[in-house]
Order: structure tokens, then sequence, then C-alpha cells
């Protein structure tokens, strides 16, 4: 996948554990693996909205592109 999902660096930054992301966020701690680990195939934007909001980022600051080795 060429998306790569940044989370687990923005939550160091803001020394925020998964469980209390999670609840913040509305979303599972499951969920939140999903997208750390880049198993996630979409997401929503109402919850990229959120996870920005409770982040205080940008999406850019937790997705990035990359190209795929062809």
């Amino acid at each position: 996948m060429a998306v790569l999902v940044d989370l687990d660096v923005m939550l160091a930054r803001r020394k925020m554990s998964v469980g209390d992301f999670a609840k913040a966020v509305g979303i599972t701690p499951a969920n939140v693996a999903v997208l750390k680990n880049g198993r996630a195939r979409a997401i929503r934007f109402t919850t990229l909205d959120s996870i920005c909001r409770v982040l205080d980022c940008q999406p850019g600051d937790i997705l990035r592109w990359t190209a795929d080795p062809r």
C-alpha cells in the first residue's frame, strides 16, 4: 500500500496512550491498532476529522504517500 499512517508518531508526540486516544476519538483500541499497523484499507472522513481534532493536527501529519516499488 502506498499510503502510510504515522499515527504512532503523533501519539508519541502527544504522549497519549492508545486507550485514551481510542476513547477520545470514539473508536476501539483494535481499530487504532489496525490504523497503526498499516492494515486499514479505508478511513471515514468523520473518523479522520475526530483524529485530527483530538491530536490537534492536519491529515498530512498522520498520512503520507510513498510510491509502490515496481
